[in-house]
């Protein structure tokens, strides 16, 4: 197996679009979103491959707030991969957007040109400063556990890291074996999952329609003057 959970050179389900659709009139604001995301990836400090986003609009003391998960967007047309001078960004020929830390040079170019700020580098540092001590030496399921364990200086240190949508949740065919962390952990049942290409693409952990949640209700995409084509959808 390579870097990118390449599965004897299997690149992802062919034809396919997994994303995202976030219900913002569901979600609660109570994280377990990004805590999920944190303990299924074993992500270090400052390494979030799933943010919290919140803004406050008007003039006080007319003011007033909205929030939303902020997962990689996994653009159809991503700033990052066309800018990585290695190739390390890549799109899988399931949409999903990931980092190849074989072959990642830590030049950061890719954290530059994301409009989202979904990425970020790891610098090698541990919540629990002793590299020997318990907890950080709990591996990660990430790449199916190639790059559990992080020390030595050795990858994904020194790589620029992001969301690949819990790519160690999928089989030898593409398909996933339970979705991923954020969206199943989501109390609101805010977060739906599945295959936005599949006209009837159901979502993963609530069994709704993707095409007629989306039909259905306003929505829109972050930034999507950019022409980034995102895979995250957002219902207002």
């Amino acid at each position: 197996m390579s870097g990118c959970n390449k599965i004897e050179g299997f690149n992802g389900k062919k034809g396919a679009g997994w994303g995202f659709i976030i219900d913002l009139q569901r979600c609660v604001a109570c994280k377990a979103c990004v805590i999920a995301c944190k303990n299924e990836n074993k992500t270090p400090p400052g390494v979030a491959y799933n943010m919290f986003i919140e803004e406050e609009h008007g003039e006080f003391p007319n003011t007033f707030s909205n929030y939303f998960t902020r997962p990689c967007m996994h653009c159809e047309k991503s700033s990052c991969s066309m800018v990585c001078p290695v190739s390390a960004t890549y799109h899988r020929e399931d949409g999903i957007v990931v980092v190849d830390y074989n072959k990642c040079i830590g030049c950061r170019y890719c954290i530059a040109s994301c409009p989202y700020g979904a990425r970020s580098f790891d610098y090698g540092h541990n919540y629990i400063a002793d590299p020997n001590n318990p907890y950080n030496l709990i591996p990660s399921g990430e790449y199916n556990g190639k790059f559990g364990l992080r020390k030595d200086g050795g990858s994904p240190i020194g790589n620029v890291r992001k969301c690949m949508l819990c790519l160690h949740l999928q089989d030898e065919k593409g398909e996933y074996t339970e979705p991923p962390a954020c969206s199943r952990t989501c109390m609101g049942k805010a977060i739906h999952f599945g295959d936005l290409k599949d006209p009837n693409g159901k979502c993963l952990v609530h069994g709704e329609n993707l095409h007629e949640l989306i039909a259905r209700r306003n929505h829109h995409r972050l930034k999507e003057e950019l022409g980034n084509e995102p895979n995250v959808y957002y219902l207002t």
